[in-house]
């Protein structure tokens, strides 16, 4: 075997060396690969040493070896830094996200509750077998967000003590601290079965928020009922302000004094069936005393709220609003269900680029002009094509409407935020009332709650009605995605078989064509 021939299995047996070191300094650990190349590369050393060694300082000084030296310095060089670089995302991991929906971003609401960490946050992560992929990876994404937030996968039958001293009873099971777990007022909270963006968000703002607020829905009228599951119920609303640490509960005000001193926030829906006068009363009385609520007025229903709202700056118009809608082979068409896209300036739809739907509603206007103290914004407007019917009549019962000059061009206001300072309303005490009205009420009911945006804009207003500004945002959203969770062997095997095989591959081959042409 001649010096020229066995050339080849030198820079055969380097290149298969400095591989072989490669792999072991990214991960250390005596694998296959790197036995393997370190064994064989050394082979074809020994083997070419030993074959030309009294021609080795001839070859050496040879242009060609130069070439090929430099050939192989070059590949080694970019190999080490793609190394490098490989070394350096894992140490400062940072996630790009190009799917259409940011499926694997967090929501704007979880950065936000992330954000507003102000103790250490841990999160103990109970799994079988103290593995999930799936949880680690989202947990890991709170982690990426805020060095705040720190978690362990905990294997609940080998750290028994553990799982008994949180009181695990299932898996997956999360146990989230906040604060410092030696100290009184760290506070806690715990997440269990469908553990989600959403589900881990909820159990964190459990966990940081100091008092729960009351929301009192207005009851014994016909109103969406809180505890219903149907259509027409309100459940979905009920279980969404519990999961954003509200407490909630029904109040039948035709029974009682006046609105309880505890309740935070007032939901009343406008229904066929007209409120008391002692009812009026007391709401009124309510919001003088600084009470925040939720008004839901739809369409040919809650005459008695007009002159209630009107010193607040709303007006509420007899009207519903209508839009032209294009059907396939039927051309256009007059629809009730009002998509809307376009918000004002308010701390609620701060930020709120979504669609949301409203299936009937009226014109609510702000009219807060020559009222001391009041402040009013329209919060949500309609489509430019929709208008507001004046002809209530003519739409529900002959199914009829067109534009005219009494009609209220779109963009419509659907809802109107207020805020009123008592002393420069002529109060005589200091306060604030906090007022949102919605010519709509079944944009809240379970049919049409989880639609499009509509849980977001409803949660949005609660947060700001209730003094919860930092809860306002999109929030996590249950979207499915295609998506594969690998394991530390799958892992392993892309890393070998893009960073080190394919590159390898490439230069022995390219090593290859050099030496057989150097041969000619």
């Amino acid at each position: 075997m001649g010096s020229r021939s066995t050339s080849l299995f030198g820079l055969w047996g380097i290149v298969l060396l400095a591989f072989g070191l490669v792999a072991y300094a990214v991960a250390p650990a005596a694998s296959a690969y790197v036995l393997v190349h370190v064994g064989l590369g050394l082979l074809l050393l020994v083997l070419y040493l030993t074959a030309s060694r009294e021609n080795l300082s001839t070859f050496l000084g040879e242009r060609s070896t130069r070439y090929g030296a430099n050939a192989v310095v070059y590949s080694l060089i970019f190999v080490a830094v793609l190394a490098a670089l490989n070394y350096l995302a894992a140490r400062h991991n940072h996630r790009f996200d190009f799917t259409k929906e940011k499926v694997f971003s967090l929501s704007s609401q979880s950065r936000n509750v992330l954000a507003k960490l102000d103790k250490p946050l841990v999160v103990h992560a109970f799994v079988e077998g103290g593995t999930d992929p799936i949880i680690d990876d989202l947990l890991d994404s709170y982690k990426n967000a805020s060095n705040r937030f720190s978690y362990r996968m905990v294997d609940p039958v080998k750290d028994r003590d553990l799982a008994e001293r949180y009181k695990v009873t299932e898996i997956p099971f999360l146990f989230i601290e906040y604060g410092d777990p030696a100290s009184e007022d760290k506070r806690t909270a715990t997440v269990t079965r469908d553990i989600s963006e959403e589900s881990i968000t909820n159990g964190i703002i459990k966990a940081t928020a100091g008092t729960k607020k009351l929301v009192c829905f207005l009851d014994g009228h016909g109103e969406a009922d809180p505890e219903n599951r149907d259509a027409r119920g309100a459940s979905a609303l009920q279980d969404a302000l519990r999961n954003e640490n509200y407490d909630t509960r029904k109040v039948l005000l035709a029974s009682e004094a006046s609105v309880p001193a505890e309740c935070n926030i007032l939901l009343v829906a406008a229904t066929d069936r007209p409120l008391f006068d002692h009812e009026l009363t007391e709401i009124r009385e309510y919001l003088k005393k600084g009470g925040a609520a939720l008004f839901l007025v739809p369409p040919e229903r809650g005459q008695q709220f007009v002159d209630l709202l009107q010193p607040w700056g709303v007006k509420l118009t007899d009207t519903v609003v209508v839009d032209q809608v294009v059907r396939l082979f039927q051309g256009p068409a007059l629809g009730l269900q009002i998509l809307a896209s376009t918000y004002g300036t308010h701390p609620i739809t701060q930020g709120f680029t979504e669609r949301t739907i409203f299936p009937m509603a009226r014109a609510v206007q702000a009219d807060a002009a020559g009222k001391p103290g009041v402040s009013a914004v329209e919060i949500v407007k309609s489509s430019p094509s929709a208008w507001a019917e004046t002809d209530v009549e003519g739409v529900f019962k002959r199914g009829e409407a067109a534009k005219s000059d009494s009609d209220i061009a779109g963009p419509v206001p659907l809802a109107v935020a207020v805020t009123g300072k008592h002393k420069e309303m002529g109060f005589d005490k200091e306060g604030e009332t906090k007022l949102v009205v919605v010519g709509d009420a079944d944009f809240v009911s379970n049919q049409f709650f989880g639609q499009l945006f509509n849980r977001d804009l409803v949660l949005n207003m609660m947060a700001w009605l209730g003094g919860e500004e930092q809860q306002i945002s999109i929030r996590p959203r249950a979207i499915q995605a295609s998506r594969t969770q690998l394991g530390p062997a799958e892992t392993r095997r892309i890393f070998y078989l893009s960073v080190l095989v394919l590159p390898e591959l490439l230069l022995l081959l390219g090593l290859t064509v050099w030496w057989r042409r150097s041969m000619t």
